[in-house]
């Protein structure tokens, strides 16, 4: 079955423009539903229940924020936007990507390319994502929710887990830790850092295509290297 897809935006021509330019990219994709503002997104939404969500983030009414929120999980979301400044809590809401307009038709075949693995994805048989880290220190067994762990991060032989007001060292790879959260929370942002979106504060645009990020709830600044600056494109 071919992929669907909603286009919320408030301009008429910037919805046939992205419709085009994903007619090019991505033949397959079934464009179902088209919304003029957040409350027409909602209603489309529970209607025609589409794959893909490509939103705009400020519309009359309910923004695109407040759309993606009410979808949840049942969608991927994309924000398609000329603002550059709600990059942190499009993440936060789960989004696949935050493309800037004028829509670049490199920058949306790139998107297209991380919808399309994430489809796949959930083709596969789903695996329950990881809820509970086991700690050992001595005789003492910890189990660590994953939901408050803030980074984890890879350290020589072991791998740091830290959280608000604590810290342990477990000794399974930092890869091996990724494959078994939840890919919606935990994103790498380094080859050696796994943060948890709902843990980030802001994150700061370096000169040199990096990238720093500020934590809510612990002093770390952690940082984004180049080739993982994409899951904060656009801020």
């Amino acid at each position: 079955m071919s992929p669907t897809a909603l286009i919320a935006d408030d301009e008429p021509l910037l919805r046939d423009a992205l419709k085009r330019q994903l007619a090019q990219i991505w033949p397959e994709l079934a464009i179902v539903a088209e919304a003029r503002n957040g409350r027409e997104a909602i209603a489309l939404f529970d209607e025609k229940k589409p794959d893909v969500c490509f939103l705009d983030v400020h519309m009359p009414g309910l923004s695109g924020i407040d759309a993606a929120n009410h979808f949840g999980r049942r969608a991927h979301v994309v924000f398609v936007t000329a603002y550059d400044h709600y990059a942190v809590q499009a993440f936060a809401q789960r989004a696949i990507d935050y493309v800037l307009k004028p829509v670049e038709p490199e920058r949306l075949a790139e998107t297209v390319s991380r919808l399309k693995e994430r489809l796949a994805a959930n083709a596969q048989p789903a695996q329950t994502p990881l809820r509970w880290i086991r700690v050992q220190a001595g005789s003492t067994l910890r189990l660590i929710a994953v939901d408050v762990v803030e980074f984890i991060r890879s350290d020589a032989k072991y791998t740091l887990i830290a959280w608000r007001g604590g810290e342990a060292a477990v000794r399974t790879p930092l890869r091996e830790l990724l494959a078994q959260l939840d890919p919606d929370q935990f994103v790498q942002v380094h080859r050696s850092v796994v943060v948890n979106l709902s843990a980030i504060s802001h994150v700061k645009r370096l000169d040199n295509e990096t990238a720093e990020i500020h934590l809510k709830d612990r002093p770390e600044v952690l940082p984004v290297s180049r080739s993982y600056l994409h899951v904060f494109r656009g801020m």
